[in-house]
């Protein structure tokens, strides 16, 4: 009975490490939202160009997933996550020296490519290093990385932000950039050799993968959350600034937003163990999602006494009880990849879907602040995604799509 025990200390460092390294690649999104008022100030961006510098960072996910995954399939997972780390670690040190609005876009692009190449392969790093029975917890706590990073991230920012410019912030992220480096090395196994690794062969995966549909209706219904939810919480620091909220607490009530959606990715994986199905994990939480927003948006809470509590309270649930979305479809994606299909083509074509979400999400939202004369219009496209969500999600069922997430 003693090698299982150790087999299984050993595949939960393994995946717990690649976790942690998730959580630091996405850190590198949040360091963003808390600074943009001072961005904004010191170069002279638009509200607009601010929220495509919110975006940017997507860009590479957009555009290269599958590139990512041929890379993936050629070199090997592990080296695809480091590199990835590599990759933000050198956007971050650029950014912070950028003497302009277009280097720092430029920065947040490459800061794209890395944090693209960490978070594709992840899954399926977890997948393969850890016992069938503790896929659902592993992968819940994967789908909790990026309200760890966010809680984290606008925390950190907020606090370092009171003491020192958004240069330093930056150079601070480098260097936690390469706290996962040496977990990954150790306790990560190192890449299987295969002897059809060539690019014929590793493109003839990706090939059979994207011909499959259920990537892409998983990524379509993936987009429909993250359009919502990066929108939202990217401009809370903002928002809550231009509602009178000052000093640290901007960042400090967004945090608590987004580490609530880590909360609920967290949760949502005894949901799964049970097998509960898709579809009664995903349209009650589109719908929920709806209606928190509108609520967050629509109501004009400063004429309300306590207002501007109820209204944190909505945007909180909408946060918590979205993080069910994510959960589920990246449960999903380690799973979908078709016979002689490749794993990190099916989530690479899944990202490359959802990040559109994630890029323009914040884009629409900043175009609808600017055509309204506030916030109080989000909630028109929030609504639109969420009935969207509600729709496509009628398609995926476990039967349709020969899967099954509880451990039997």
């Amino acid at each position: 009975m003693a090698a299982p025990a150790l087999t299984r200390r050993h595949t939960d460092a393994a995946w717990i490490a690649v976790v942690l390294a998730g959580i630091t690649a996405a850190m590198h999104i949040w360091k963003l939202p808390a600074a943009i008022p001072v961005i904004q100030a010191e170069l002279g961006m638009s509200l607009v160009q601010a929220g495509v510098l919110l975006g940017l960072v997507q860009v590479a996910g957009m555009a290269g997933g599958l590139a990512v995954s041929l890379f993936a399939e050629l070199l090997g997972a592990r080296r695809c996550l480091l590199n990835g780390l590599g990759l933000l670690f050198a956007g971050s040190v650029i950014g912070g020296f950028a003497p302009g609005a277009a280097v720092l876009m430029a920065s947040r692009a490459l800061e794209g490519a890395g944090f693209l190449m960490a978070t594709v392969v992840a899954p399926g790093l977890i997948r393969a290093n850890t016992p069938l029975r503790r896929v659902n917890t592993a992968v819940g706590f994967w789908s909790a990385y990026q309200g760890c990073a966010t809680f984290t991230g606008l925390v950190a920012s907020a606090l370092v932000l009171q003491v020192a410019g958004w240069q330093t912030w930056w150079w601070i992220m480098a260097a936690l950039t390469l706290v996962p480096v040496p977990l990954v090395l150790r306790f990560v196994p190192r890449d299987p050799s295969h002897d059809d690794a060539g690019l014929a062969a590793a493109a003839r995966r990706i090939g059979v993968t994207v011909r499959s549909a259920k990537p892409w209706v998983a990524g379509v219904v993936f987009g429909c959350y993250t359009i919502q939810w990066m929108a939202v919480v990217g401009f809370l620091p903002t928002i809550y600034e231009h509602n009178g909220v000052a000093g640290i607490w901007p960042g400090i009530l967004s945090a608590v937003v987004g580490g609530l959606n880590a909360v609920g990715a967290i949760a949502t994986a005894p949901l799964l163990q049970r097998g509960v199905t898709a579809r009664r994990l995903l349209i009650p939480t589109f719908m929920l999602m709806g209606t928190t927003s509108l609520l967050t948006f629509a109501v004009d809470w400063t004429q309300v006494p306590g207002g501007s509590g109820i209204q944190f309270a909505c945007v909180a649930v909408f946060s918590l009880v979205g993080a069910v979305i994510p959960s589920t479809l990246t449960r999903m994606a380690v799973d979908l990849a078709p016979p002689g299909g490749s794993a990190p083509a099916a989530m690479g074509l899944m990202q490359q879907i959802f990040n559109a979400g994630n890029f323009t999400g914040p884009a629409i939202v900043a175009w609808l602040a600017t055509a309204t004369g506030g916030w109080h219009a989000t909630w028109w496209m929030t609504c639109a995604f969420a009935a969207l969500g509600v729709g496509l999600s009628l398609y995926l069922s476990e039967k349709r799509l020969g899967l099954s997430f509880g451990h039997r």
